[in-house]
């Protein structure tokens, strides 16, 4: 296939907002892999600031650290990514110039612990406050759970109405797959 499965083109669209140095943001942590790859993106003088609810997902991200050495420059907060703009440091608000978030459940766990539109729209919300002009939010939105449609639904919603003045928004989907695909929206600040 010569187009760009959902992601491999998330993390195209990383590779071109954040550089070396970077601060960024893994809003849900899962199993660590996006982590790793900020971890990578931002180097030695980056950052990576990670958030999720479950334990378990911050066991495995930090297992994974260890093993590609990256524990020096991600910082793991056993919150909720809705409070991002007050677990990130405000000298470092207005430098953050990626974010991405897995939406749904973690992969492997619990099938009952799933993100929600209410606290996903506020982080949004609040990147949009605190991240650098050009700075890309992700959003993979896996939505073939019982939830899954309610907080996909919320979040059309939202960027749709987001004004084209403060971000431009895309929708990268495969339309004719079934069983529910995930799909990217990314939000690039203005």
């Amino acid at each position: 296939m010569k187009m760009e499965r959902i992601l491999p083109f998330a993390k195209s669209l990383l590779k071109k907002a954040v550089k070396p140095g970077d601060i960024v943001v893994d809003a849900t942590l899962g199993n660590g892999h996006d982590t790793v790859f900020l971890g990578d993106l931002v180097g030695e003088l980056g950052k990576v600031y990670g958030f999720d609810v479950q334990q378990e997902a911050i066991n495995a991200t930090k297992k994974r650290l260890t093993e590609h050495h990256l524990t020096d420059r991600v910082t793991i907060f056993h919150a909720g990514h809705e409070q991002v703009s007050v677990k990130i440091p405000v000298e470092e608000h207005g430098k953050i110039t990626g974010a991405i978030f897995n939406l749904g459940y973690l992969p492997g766990g619990d099938k009952n612990i799933v993100t929600h539109s209410e606290t996903t729209l506020s982080a949004i919300e609040q990147l949009l406050e605190i991240m650098a002009p050009e700075g890309i939010i992700l959003l993979v939105i896996y939505h073939g759970h019982e939830k899954g449609a309610v907080e996909r639904d919320d979040i059309l919603h939202y960027c749709q109405k987001l004004d084209q003045k403060k971000a431009h928004v895309l929708q990268y989907q495969f339309i004719n797959q079934q069983n529910n695909p995930p799909f990217i929206i990314a939000i690039e600040k203005r």
